[in-house]
Parts: structure tokens; C-alpha cells; sequence
């Protein structure tokens, strides 16, 4: 008697941001991956669950003096201040690109005043190959290019600008809003809850801490900005946090990052409650880790007899 044959059920890494459908929760952070193509050949794109792009604004920015990235130990400084081409000049010559890797493109927006955002989501919102946005409102590096001056204060430390930004956007768009949050706050589950009634989606957390380096020999800073925002390593066990409080504060999902290098890595953040990931300061160093985790992942699955991702999410026993 000859038994038919079984078909060979598939790891299920799926999981849904907003109306984001995600083939695996691994993404990879906005301003560490460029728009895409810079990677092109290090790894295969096509396999991430999804990519963020590099932070666009309404109008061309030049960004902040050099110098810009500062190593330090387990992590790094970086004080960019969203340099980019502007919101026409990614359209024209950065999305088409984007569109062909097939999977979902998040687009990262910042801006200095709320209108900025407003009007940067109505530009995308009917723009093919745009999947969603990730409100930006947490960048610790920018300056007003109107008045030349260094802003003091993040969007993201008020929770009732945080709430008018994403109302605005929510107006002005029917794409999956993930709102991006700053860790320099008291009480970051306040602010990611501002968030969640201003009609966002999602929310990506942690974006950089503030931080400096200094040369003791010209008693200067190492950084062009003075101040930078500190990722990589050094700053896991704070994101951690971060994201365990925010999940016990709202109800929609919870991207998390800051110091992601390896699959356990992933899994503790998942098991603190975030639905999906994305890999920052180790896409410099390692540009075919998010790959590595993927496959890390469906072993994990298998070795562990789960269906899915599901059972980790927010499984944190204490």
C-alpha cells in the first residue's frame, strides 16, 4: 500500500502591521539602510519583511556639519540631521527602484513643523509602491533650516504634539502610520499612547539617546552637532524596556529596535512584545544579518514546535 503524500506544512514567520501584510517580522531601521539599492548585492532584499527608507522631507536638506558618525564602545553616535533630496526628487528617482524588490516600502517622513508631515503624507498617499509611512518626529539631530537654529525640543517629547502630528498625517492618508518614538522621555508609554489616539497604526521604538563624545586633547566635541543620537549594542537593554512598557499601555502593534545583532536579540523583543523588528547600526557592519535572523527564525520555530510567531509576542513572564 503506497501512503499518499503529506504536504510539507511552511514556517509561518507572517505577521501585520496595520494593513501591512509582512511575509517575516525582520525590517530594517530608516537612515541605516539608505533607500535599498546601496545594499544591493550584499544581500537579498527581496527576503525582508519590509524596508523603511531613509527619512524624506518636503524640501532638500543639507544636513549638519561634519563630522557625522562617531564610533564609541558597543554602539555609535550619529548626528545626521536627515539629509535628503526632498520628497520629489525620492518619487522621481528613488521609488522606482523600491517598487521592484516586492516587498512593502515604508516611507520615512520628518519635517519641522506639524504642517510639514500633513503635507508630505497627503504627496505619498496616492503614490504607487508606498505601503505605509513612519512618522519621524523623534530625530534628536535636526535644525531648523528656516531659522538655522538647533531645535531643543523633539515632537515626541509632548504628548500633545505628538498627538496633532498624527491626527494631521491620519487626515491627510488611508496608509498604515507608524509613529516613530524618542526614548528621551520620562514616560515613553504616555507618548506612545498620544500616538495611538491620534489614529496612528503602529509604533517603532526606540529611536537613538541623546549622547556626546569629546576629543580630551582640543577639549571639543568628536561630533560636528556637539550632541548625537546613541545606538547599537549599548542601548538593547534600555529599548527593551521601553517596548515592554509601551506594550502593556496600548493595543496596537509595536516594531522594536536599538541594538539588534543576533536572533536572541530579536526574540527578547518579541517576548517583550514587539510584532515585528528592525535592525539599525548592525546593517553597517553586517549587511546580511536581517537574513541570517529570517533563517534564525524559522529554525527557531521548528526546533520549538510553534505555528507561528504569535505565542512569543508579549509572552514575558514576571
Amino acid at each position: 500500500m503506497v501512503r499518499p503524500k503529506t504536504k510539507r506544512r511552511e514556517t509561518d514567520l507572517s505577521v501585520k502591521i496595520g494593513r501591512i501584510k509582512m511575509k517575516n517580522p525582520v525590517m530594517v531601521a530608516s537612515g541605516t539602510f539608505g533607500y535599498g539599492k546601496e545594499y544591493e548585492g550584499l544581500m537579498d532584499i527581496s527576503r525582508l519583511g519590509a524596508i523603511v527608507t531613509k527619512t524624506i522631507t518636503n524640501d532638500p536638506r543639507s544636513g549638519n556639519p561634519p563630522p557625522r558618525v562617531v564610533e564609541t564602545p558597543f554602539g555609535m553616535l550619529n548626528s545626521i540631521g536627515l539629509e535628503n533630496d526632498g520628497v520629489d526628487a525620492f518619487i522621481e528617482e528613488k521609488l522606482p527602484y523600491l517598487r521592484k524588490l516586492g516587498i512593502p516600502v515604508i516611507v520615512s517622513i520628518g519635517g519641522e513643523e506639524i504642517r510639514d508631515f500633513a503635507r508630505l503624507a497627503k504627496r505619498l498617499n496616492r503614490v504607487s509602491g508606498v505601503a505605509g509611512l513612519e512618522i519621524n518626529i523623534s530625530c534628536p539631530n535636526i535644525r531648523d533650516q528656516r531659522r538655522k537654529t538647533r531645535s531643543r525640543r523633539l515632537f515626541s517629547q509632548d504628548k500633545n504634539l505628538t498627538f496633532k502630528i498624527v491626527k494631521s498625517v491620519r487626515r491627510a492618508t488611508g496608509l498604515t502610520i507608524i509613529t516613530k518614538l524618542t526614548p528621551n522621555v520620562t514616560d515613553v508609554a504616555e507618548i506612545a499612547r498620544a500616538a495611538q489616539d491620534g489614529g496612528s497604526d503602529a509604533l517603532s521604538l526606540v529611536n537613538t539617546y541623546m549622547g556626546m563624545a569629546l576629543d580630551i586633547s582640543t577639549r571639543k566635541p568628536l561630533l560636528g552637532n556637539v550632541a548625537g543620537g546613541l545606538s547599537g549594542p549599548a542601548i538593547k537593554p534600555l529599548a527593551l524596556k521601553a517596548v515592554w512598557d509601551v506594550y502593556n499601555h496600548v493595543s496596537i502593534p509595536i516594531i522594536g529596535m536599538g541594538g539588534i545583532v543576533e536572533i536572541n536579540d530579536v526574540l527578547e523583543f518579541l517576548i517583550c512584545g514587539a510584532t515585528a523588528v528592525a535592525l539599525g547600526t548592525t546593517n553597517f557592519v553586517y549587511p546580511n544579518k536581517s537574513i541570517e535572523i529570517i533563517d534564525g527564525l524559522k529554525y527557531y520555530i521548528k526546533s520549538n514546535k510553534l505555528k507561528s510567531l504569535k505565542p512569543l509576542i508579549g509572552s514575558l513572564k514576571t
